[in-house]
């Protein structure tokens, strides 16, 4: 949208892993040099874990731009594989499809293939991504995977990376030989404040801004305040505060705007529940009208006038309860021990919304109406759904729904606070 305006070839600041974008911070530096140390070595077991948003999936297809033409690279990023899926995957990414059916012959394709390439002077390596989402079975077959070696040298380099609890899984019992195995170790943390300009500087000077768009100081102290050096929350920020800067036709991101943008991305994962205070008080006029209620049925009863005669229902439908009800009944609350929601659709009325709620009844958990201010199609009505600690457990949940007719487009997404 504001592209055309500030004169970019594409957005800055889109959430999409281009290596191109990819600011080489130091501490991003230091995982970099930990994994070509590790694959340059052959050590075997490598890992890198991190933070949600910290930028390990886009470290993973930069350092695959860097690798020299030796090594060869098998990349996963679907982890939710069995073990047959896992050893038929790296095949076909070694560019060798295994036409073998049993588990035994895929991994003596495997191991025959790895030392062809060992004869070439060719060092393979695998990489996967999101590598918490590994089941206990899959992370033992892929310490198996590490066993194909020579006399001399292991056949397989295994890189895992992944969030933060990955370091938590492997310390299982169950994963004990695997955590021993590991011999590079970095866990990447968030951009420091004074890095954080400069890393909105060079997304803005790779996507063709020419030094046109500024951000005032105000406005990147904010930025780090609110994202905490968290390169996806930048990102988020800078685009939604660009977005401002376009609507006021300004070249210059002030305070103002960044705090605008923070508003409005604070409100995108939030329902439109009341503040705590206007909550209260209703519930204490609704406590106030039931007593009063209360004392007019019991005055009514007692009272020696005729009672008025009872009105038989309307036949007029019953209109479904407004979203600001909705709302009251289920407000949204962060809570970052469940980082996880499913975006089950995005509708133009309030209409659409409270009726996609009312068929998301059969689904147990909690379910949220979240408005979002649109400049070009006005208010948009998101339906959210659940809370979930892992990826793994939001996609169980997400294979139960789209299986349903109308929530094949349901999707994973990460609550915001």
């Amino acid at each position: 949208m504001y592209e055309e305006f500030y004169g970019l070839k594409e957005k800055p600041f889109s959430l999409t892993p281009d290596p191109k974008f990819f600011y080489l911070s130091s501490r991003h530096r230091e995982a970099m040099e930990h994994m070509a140390y590790g694959i340059n070595q052959k050590e075997g077991f490598i890992l890198i874990t991190g933070d949600i948003g910290t930028g390990k999936t886009t470290l993973c297809r930069a350092i695959l731009e860097r690798l020299g033409k030796n090594v060869k690279t098998a990349v996963i990023f679907n982890s939710f594989l069995t073990e047959e899926e896992l050893v038929e995957s790296i095949l076909q990414d070694f560019g060798f499809p295994s036409k073998e059916r049993s588990k035994k012959e895929r991994i003596d394709a495997l191991n025959r293939l790895l030392i062809h390439m060992g004869s070439k002077g060719e060092n393979g390596v695998l990489l996967i991504d999101e590598a918490q989402n590994l089941s206990i079975s899959v992370l033992e077959q892929i310490r198996m995977l590490s066993n194909l070696e020579t006399e001399k040298e292991k056949l397989l380099q295994i890189a895992l990376i992944g969030q933060t609890e990955l370091r938590g899984k492997l310390k299982l019992p169950q994963l004990k030989q695997l955590e021993q195995r590991i011999s590079v170790r970095y866990h990447l943390q968030h951009i420091d404040k004074g890095e954080v300009p400069k890393y909105i500087y060079h997304r803005l000077m790779v996507a063709g801004s020419e030094g046109r768009i500024t951000f005032s100081r105000g406005a990147l102290r904010n930025i780090f305040k609110y994202s905490k050096g968290i390169p996806r929350l930048v990102n988020l920020i800078c685009d939604r505060a660009l977005l401002n800067g376009y609507t006021k036709g300004k070249y210059t991101i002030t305070t103002p705007m960044v705090l605008q943008a923070i508003r409005s991305l604070k409100g995108e994962e939030k329902s439109l529940s009341l503040p705590s205070r206007m909550r209260l008080a209703i519930s204490i006029g609704a406590l106030l009208f039931l007593l009063l209620g209360l004392g007019f049925f019991t005055f009514t009863l007692l009272s020696p006038f005729p009672t008025p005669s009872i009105q038989r229902p309307s036949s007029e439908p019953t209109r479904p309860p407004s979203m600001e009800h909705f709302q009251k009944s289920a407000p949204y609350k962060f809570d970052p021990s469940f980082p996880y929601v499913i975006l089950v659709g995005s509708f133009h009325t309030e209409e659409m919304a409270l009726e996609t709620i009312k068929r998301l009844e059969p689904f147990q958990g909690p379910k949220y109406i979240s408005k979002i201010p649109s400049a070009e199609k006005g208010a948009m009505y998101r339906v959210l759904m659940g809370r979930f600690k892992t990826q793994a457990e939001a996609h169980d949940f997400l294979m139960k729904l789209n299986v349903e007719k109308g929530f094949e487009n349901a999707k994973i997404m990460e609550a915001l606070p």
